[in-house]
């Protein structure tokens, strides 16, 4: 009968492994403890087995995609979190380090819809909503998704916010080290079992809503259409989006500054980076 013989390769290989994945951990928790004496910390709050998880699926698994899901309320921030993320990400100047999947491209195409109903708050009062699940193809950014965690390429759409047209010819979206997905509903049952790593990015909501009338009108909506969507916003985010924040493996602070996101990131980055193994 034969039985399992563990090689002296397989002993050190084993052995090396464990050691490098304690001193990504350790490294990490240092910065995230400078991180908490911060006035405005960029993590709220991290779950217990989070640090451990990424050493143990960069060592590990280090030739396979690692899929980033960040999501919170709209005008949150998710978007400004993951640009300089980004930033720290092409530092190493390699291509397929990173590539980004935006929800917000997934829209579905209502512009005949708003055609149809001549304006914004017309369309509105008739009771359609930007803001549910329904109103973007999650099904297909889930098939992108899962295509570029296989390690092909794939195209997203394009949406245009103030027709309301989407262009399935988008942009070429290709295989990479870090996928990063982020928008209102990528922690959404529907999507959320695929991620790595579920991000939730807290904004206090009387900031919120100042950023999301500044962003409306930048879209075509101002006074009772803007009006109307806000109040379905806020409603809608009680129901899909705020469930997400006890999920989350780590609730990031909304309110940091850009230059402050860019630098722990890119010491985060750096740590990995700097590992041998």
């Amino acid at each position: 009968m034969s039985s399992f013989q563990l090689t002296d390769y397989d002993y050190y290989s084993s052995r090396r492994d464990m050691e490098v994945i304690s001193t990504i951990v350790e490294s990490l928790n240092k910065i995230l403890q400078e991180d908490k004496r911060e006035e405005q910390p960029l993590f709220l709050h991290t779950s217990d087995n989070l640090i451990l998880n990424i050493a143990r699926k960069v060592v590990l698994e280090k030739k396979k995609t690692f899929l980033i899901g960040i999501t919170g309320e709209s005008a949150s921030g998710k978007t400004v979190f993951v640009d300089n993320t980004i930033k720290a990400c092409v530092k190493d100047k390699k291509e397929g380090i990173y590539t980004v999947i935006r929800c917000d491209d997934y829209y579905k195409d209502t512009s005949k819809e708003l055609k149809e109903a001549g304006s914004y708050e017309e369309l509105f009062k008739k009771g359609f909503s930007f803001d549910t699940p329904d109103a973007i193809d999650l099904d297909l950014m889930k098939k992108h998704l899962i295509e570029l965690k296989a390690g092909n390429e794939t195209v997203s759409p394009k949406y245009d916010f103030v027709t309301c047209v989407s262009n399935p010819n988008g942009e070429i979206k290709k295989p990479a080290k870090v996928v990063l997905t982020e928008g209102l509903y990528v922690l959404n049952d529907e999507v959320r079992d695929i991620m790595d790593v579920k991000v939730y990015v807290f904004t206090p909501l009387e900031v919120i809503k100042d950023r999301w009338y500044r962003r409306a009108a930048t879209r075509g909506k101002t006074g009772q259409a803007a009006d109307l969507q806000f109040a379905d916003v806020n409603k809608t985010a009680q129901l899909y989006i705020r469930p997400a924040y006890p999920i989350a493996d780590a609730v990031i602070n909304g309110m940091v500054s850009q230059e402050y996101i860019q630098d722990i990131t890119d010491r985060i980055f750096k740590t990995l980076r700097d590992i041998e193994y």
